[in-house]
C-alpha cells in the first residue's frame, strides 16, 4: 500500500506540474522570475499533498521530517532569490546599470530631416483604433465573427508611418467555428493619409493571440524555446504585407535578475508559425520594433540618474535627468525612433532637452533643447481652441524650418481629430494652429517671422534676361492671385508672372515682342521685370 501511495502521489505531483507549465508557460531560466515561484509554488503543494495522504494532524506535521525538510527548501530558495534580487538591483550596481545604454549628443537640425505632409503621422493610437473598429464594422461578411485586436503596432512600411493589428475571435465559439481556416485579414491604417485598410490574406492566420492550446503564439513561442524570456510581443508585416509576430529574447547583464537588454529577436509567421532567431545586431531591417518604448525609457532613466550612484539619484540627485510622462514615435531612416522628452529630477516644468531611440537597434541621440515640457506644449494647444474643449494628443517632435517644434492634433469628444497645432518647443508662446497641417504650418511660420525666431529668406539667385515672341501663353489663379505662363521662341523655359506686380501682363498675347529678367527655378522661371515692344505693342492696339 505504501509502494501504491508513492506512487499515486508521483502521479498527481507530475499532473500538477504539467497543468501548472501548460497553463502559465514559464520559461526555464535561471534569470526568470517565473521560474523560481513556479519552483516554490511546487514544492509547496507537494507538501500538502504528502500532508493530506498522510493525514497529518496539526500537531504532526511539525514532527513530520520530510514536511520540515519541505520548508527549510522552500526558504531557503527564498532566501536566495532575495539575495539575488538585492545584488541584481541599482543599489549596488548603479555604474553598470548607467552603463547598459549608450548615448551620443546629437545635432537636431543634421539628424531630423523636415518631413512632407504624407510622411508625417497625423493620428495617435486612439484615433488608430477608432478607425478600425469603424472599418471592421462596414465589413459584413467578417463582424459577427472577428474583432480588431488592440495591439496596433507602429511600423514603416514602404516608407509610410502605419499602424497594423490583427483581427481576433470574437468569442470562444467563434473560435471554434472558425479556427481551421484561422483568421483571415488585417488592419492596416496610413497615420499620414488616415487610409484604413482590412488587408485580407490568402491564407489564414492560425497563430495569434486569441488562438488556444498550442496555436496560440505565446505557448507557440514557448514549447519552440522553453528557456527564452520573451519581452513584449509585437504585430509587424514585412516589405510583402506578409504578417509577423516580433518576440524580442530578454538578456540580464546584471546578476540573476538585473540589467534588462534584448539579446535575441525569434520572427514568427503568423500564418505557417515558422520561426527564424536572430541575434540582436543582424535583425532584418523590416523590422522595426525590437526594443519596447517602455525598455528605452527606463535604461534612459537608468543612465540620467545614475552617474554619481544610487544614493545621489535617491537624495542630493546632482546631475539627474529623466525622462517625461509620455513618449512618441518619429520615422527616421527607414526606422522607427522612440521619442521622449528629457527633464531635470527637481521638476522645474521644463525640459532640459529630448531624446531619440532607434527601436531596432537601440542607438540613442540626446540633443540639448531647453524649453516647455510635452504637457505644457498640450496646455498651450487645447488654450488657443479652449472654446471647442478639444483634447490634444501627446506630441509629435518635428523639424520645421530648422525649429525643433511640437506637432498636435486637437481631438473632439468623439475623438476624432479636428485642428491641428504647432508648438515652438524654446518659445512655447508661439502657437499656431490649422484646419490641415499645411495651414498650420503657414501660420507658424508667420508667426516665427512676426516674433523675429526667423528671418525671412533672402533671394540669392542670379537674375538674367530674355527677349523674344510670345510663342504660348496661358492663365491661372494662384492662391487668389491671377498668374500668366509665357513661353518664348528659342526657349523651352516656361516663365510665371503675377498680375499684381506687372499690371500689363494682361494685354499679352501670341506674337508679342517682349523683354523678361527672371530668376531661374526648378520648374517655372519667376519673372522680376517685364517689359513690352513698344512698336508692337502700338501696333496690336491699333
Amino acid at each position: 500500500m505504501k509502494g501504491k501511495s508513492k506512487f499515486f502521489i508521483a502521479i498527481a505531483a507530475i499532473l500538477l506540474a504539467g497543468i501548472y507549465y501548460y497553463v502559465s508557460i514559464p520559461a526555464i531560466n535561471i534569470h526568470s522570475s517565473d521560474t523560481w515561484f513556479c519552483v516554490i509554488f511546487l514544492l509547496i503543494v507537494f507538501a500538502v499533498i504528502y500532508a493530506i495522504k498522510r493525514r497529518f494532524r496539526p500537531g504532526e506535521i511539525k514532527e513530520s521530517k520530510i514536511i520540515r525538510s519541505f520548508i527549510i527548501l522552500i526558504l531557503g530558495i527564498g532566501v536566495v532569490y532575495l539575495i539575488g534580487s538585492v545584488l541584481s538591483s541599482p543599489i549596488v550596481n548603479a555604474r553598470k546599470y548607467q552603463k547598459l545604454m549608450t548615448v551620443e549628443e546629437g545635432e537636431f537640425t543634421e539628424d531630423v530631416e523636415e518631413l512632407s505632409f504624407d510622411k508625417i503621422p497625423l493620428l495617435d493610437r486612439d484615433t488608430a483604433e477608432i478607425l478600425g473598429d469603424r472599418k471592421m464594422g462596414s465589413m459584413v461578411d467578417m463582424v459577427s465573427q472577428f474583432e480588431v485586436d488592440n495591439i496596433y503596432s507602429q511600423i514603416n512600411y514602404k516608407g509610410n508611418p502605419v499602424r497594423v493589428s490583427p483581427l481576433k475571435y470574437a468569442s470562444l465559439i467563434k473560435w471554434f467555428t472558425n479556427q481551421k481556416n484561422g483568421i483571415p485579414a488585417y488592419i492596416k491604417i496610413n497615420m499620414a493619409t488616415q487610409t484604413t485598410e482590412l488587408v485580407k490574406l490568402d491564407q489564414g492566420m492560425k497563430y495569434t493571440t486569441s488562438d488556444h492550446f498550442n496555436r496560440n503564439i505565446y505557448r507557440h513561442l514557448r514549447f519552440a524555446h522553453p528557456t527564452y524570456i520573451y519581452g513584449e510581443l509585437s504585430f509587424e508585416i514585412d516589405e510583402d504585407g506578409v504578417p509577423y509576430w516580433i518576440a524580442p529574447v530578454k538578456k540580464f547583464n546584471i546578476g540573476l535578475f538585473g540589467g534588462e537588454t534584448v539579446g535575441k529577436v525569434v520572427i514568427c509567421n503568423a500564418v505557417t508559425g515558422e520561426m527564424d532567431t536572430y541575434d540582436i545586431e543582424e535583425v532584418p531591417q523590416w523590422v522595426d520594433r525590437a526594443y519596447s518604448a517602455d525598455l528605452l525609457v527606463q535604461l534612459f532613466d537608468y543612465y540620467g540618474t545614475l552617474k554619481h550612484g544610487f544614493f545621489n539619484s535617491i537624495l542630493s540627485q546632482k546631475d539627474c535627468l529623466e525622462t517625461t510622462d509620455g513618449y512618441n514615435y518619429l520615422a527616421l531612416d527607414d526606422d522607427v525612433w522612440m521619442y521622449t522628452g528629457v527633464t531635470s529630477v527637481n521638476g522645474d516644468q521644463s525640459n532640459v532637452g529630448f531624446v531619440l531611440s532607434n527601436q531596432r537597434t537601440m542607438e540613442t541621440k540626446y540633443y540639448k533643447v531647453e524649453g516647455a515640457t510635452e504637457a505644457s506644449a498640450m496646455s498651450s494647444a487645447e488654450g488657443q481652441v479652449q472654446n471647442l474643449k478639444y483634447v490634444a494628443t501627446f506630441p509629435l517632435l518635428l523639424n520645421i524650418s530648422e525649429e525643433p517644434t511640437y506637432f498636435i492634433a486637437l481631438k473632439d469628444d468623439a475623438g476624432l481629430v479636428k485642428k491641428y497645432a504647432m508648438v515652438n518647443v524654446q518659445k512655447y508662446q508661439i502657437v499656431a494652429i490649422g484646419d490641415s497641417v499645411s495651414q498650420c504650418q503657414e501660420n507658424y511660420l508667420e508667426l516665427l517671422l512676426n516674433n523675429g525666431v526667423k528671418q525671412a529668406e533672402q533671394d540669392t539667385r542670379e537674375e538674367k534676361e530674355i527677349s523674344g515672341k510670345i510663342t504660348k501663353i496661358a492663365q491661372a489663379v494662384m492662391d487668389g492671385t491671377s498668374h500668366y505662363y509665357i513661353m518664348i521662341e528659342g526657349s523651352n523655359d516656361i516663365f510665371d508672372v503675377s498680375v499684381a506686380s506687372f499690371i500689363d501682363v494682361v494685354r499679352c498675347e501670341v506674337g508679342q515682342e517682349i523683354s523678361l529678367k527672371y530668376k531661374e527655378d526648378s520648374q517655372v522661371n519667376t519673372v522680376t521685370d517685364l517689359q513690352l515692344d513698344e512698336k508692337n505693342d502700338k501696333g496690336i492696339e491699333e
